[in-house]
């Protein structure tokens, strides 16, 4: 175990942000506290620029009740401090400039650098990863990916930065970091402590007008329907569960509005319109104390995330340590976090292939002629998740106090057994001793040969991002009309505004309404993709293919 650490942390202060807080604001200073009261460290370095003394950060890094240990602090740009510890954390993914930084001032082996990816959906963010492989990055330097998905994302991103380089330049030695996989982690015992207090759900449900058999399905995270979750399909599982189970069921949102006023109406119109007569609250999740309530007052956690954007997903493990049983998108770092029918349930996603659309926003987001939320929000509004068997877990666990005593108390077994802060940095420790090893030996990684069509941090993100959903659209997939669905409910669905959202990579209405009628002409078999596009233009069919998942997101088409 590594004596010694040195932390890059411009802010300085450990403070958990409060008002309007972002995941990997919240990751970060969890990570940094985590690893001062878990880590073993003798000593603790902090680059930053706030101002602060040593004594004075020292007093948020070590609590009053751990022994005091010793607290360096220098400029960002320090080296000596990382060559004292032999390494350099920093709570981003991009490691270049620091690679520069380190060669310049000190040498390539002088010390490995460490960063975290909180997301890889953003182009510049991955143009940032892959620039280490033009940067002095080398294999005892490491980026940390905190889902299998993201991990063989960057595999890939990788592989193809190295193919492009061979064909260029004839490149043949290639050295890249390491990818290691090591999960987010939560504070497990405050977390069980907040969902065990009885008082704090007797305030908050009496608050809400809940009574005991009524049901809280909470969703915690920032509300944006472009950057983490279009909120649709979660008021109709809602909505239709709490009709099949005749349990009164209220949705409550605790969060933030990016957008203010404004986004908070569409998510009320479209409830209003999706569902009338359920409850929905909408709770400031920027508050800690009524944060804590939320988790005693909750009944089941459900977020069906369908957005490039989240990379990891914190709420969930967060909601499985304060004994919650999970309702949760099968994405990305969700099915890494939840196993089906275990702590709760996965909900089927289905991602569009990409091709033209997807090609056409890349190059919209390159230009800057669109924003990065139009770039994920676009993207998202084209991943479908299964609202029938969302509906279906919900009913699931309102019918049976045993499965959702069964499920929370596995999800509290799962969250202290992988994602327990004490259980997180006893890996970063093993990280940090097979770096020191790898760069005493001065290992170099090989090169990867071959053929890269576009450059490979900015591609098509339906295509990059493929390994999110369950499954893609494919040529031999079924498709057929959902249960009790009709074309003509297209002209309801498109009533909602935030279903009507970037319609610009998908066909018209027109051509919408003529798939469904196909479909319905099928009947109960069903027809392929194929069959279903035997007749459209080659240019026109990747529009159609989006346009088949986005019926799929409205749930008028079933694909399972």
């Amino acid at each position: 175990m590594p004596e010694e650490i040195t932390l890059f942390h411009p802010a300085g202060y450990l403070q958990a942000p409060e008002g309007q807080p972002f995941g990997k604001d919240v990751a970060n200073v969890g990570l940094f506290s985590a690893l001062a009261r878990h880590g073993g460290y003798r000593r603790i370095n902090v680059l930053h620029r706030s101002g602060a003394g040593a004594s004075e950060l020292g007093q948020q890094f070590f609590p009053p009740h751990q022994p005091q240990g010793v607290l360096a602090t220098g400029g960002l740009w320090d080296t000596d401090l990382a060559q004292r510890s032999g390494m350099l954390l920093r709570g981003a993914a991009a490691l270049s400039e620091l690679a520069w930084l380190r060669r310049t001032a000190a040498a390539d082996a002088a010390y490995s650098l460490v960063g975290l990816i909180h997301t890889i959906a953003p182009p510049f963010i991955r143009s940032q990863i892959a620039a280490s492989a033009q940067a002095p990055v080398h294999p005892w330097d490491a980026v940390i990916c905190t889902s299998p998905s993201v991990q063989a994302a960057m595999q890939e991103m990788f592989a193809a930065q190295e193919a492009w380089m061979a064909e260029r330049f004839g490149a043949t030695r290639q050295p890249r970091p390491q990818l290691p996989l090591i999960p987010l982690g939560v504070d497990v015992p405050r977390l069980m402590q907040q969902g065990a207090d009885q008082a704090a759900r007797a305030s908050l449900r009496s608050r809400l007008g809940l009574a005991d058999d009524d049901l809280l399905v909470l969703w915690v995270g920032r509300l944006s329907y472009f950057e983490k979750a279009f909120p649709q399909v979660m008021i109709q599982a809602v909505h239709q569960a709490a009709e099949r189970s005749g349990r009164r069921m209220v949705l409550g949102l605790a969060g933030w509005f990016p957008g203010g006023e404004a986004d908070q109406q569409l998510y009320l119109e479209a409830a209003q319109q999706l569902a009338p007569g359920l409850q929905v609250s909408i709770l400031n999740g920027g508050k800690p104390e009524l944060l804590a309530q939320t988790w005693a007052a909750a009944d089941v956690f459900l977020s069906l995330v369908d957005n490039i954007q989240e990379t990891f997903g914190l709420a969930p493990v967060e909601a499985m340590a304060a004994g919650l049983p999970v309702v949760v998108s099968d994405w990305d770092g969700y099915r890494y976090t939840v196993r089906d029918g275990e702590e709760g349930f996965l909900v089927p996603t289905l991602g569009s292939p990409g091709g033209a659309p997807g090609e056409l926003l890349a190059h919209l987001h390159s230009l800057e002629l669109e924003t990065y939320q139009t770039y994920v929000g676009a993207v998202a509004q084209h991943t479908a998740v299964h609202v029938n068997r969302a509906a279906d877990a919900l009913v699931a666990l309102a019918e049976s106090p045993e499965l959702r005593a069964r499920m929370g108390a596995a999800g509290q077994a799962r969250a202290q057994a992988l994602f327990d802060w004490p259980v997180v940095v006893s890996q970063y420790n093993d990280l940090f001793a097979e770096l020191a090893e790898r760069r005493g030996q001065a290992l170099q990684a090989s090169s990867v040969a071959g053929g890269a069509r576009i450059q490979p941090s900015r591609g098509d993100p339906f295509a990059d991002f493929r390994g999110f959903a369950t499954s893609v659209l494919e040529p031999d997939l079924v498709l057929r009309l959902a249960p009790g669905v009709v074309p003509a409910d297209l002209e309801a669905r498109l009533g909602v505004k935030l279903n009507r959202l970037y319609s610009g990579l998908r066909g018209s209405n027109a051509e919408a309404l003529a798939l469904l009628q196909a479909l319905d002409a099928a009947g109960g078999a069903g027809l392929l993709v194929d069959q279903l596009l035997a007749a459209v233009a080659a240019d026109r069919r990747p529009y159609l293919e989006t346009t088949l998942v986005w019926l799929a997101k409205q749930g008028l088409v079933d694909w399972l």
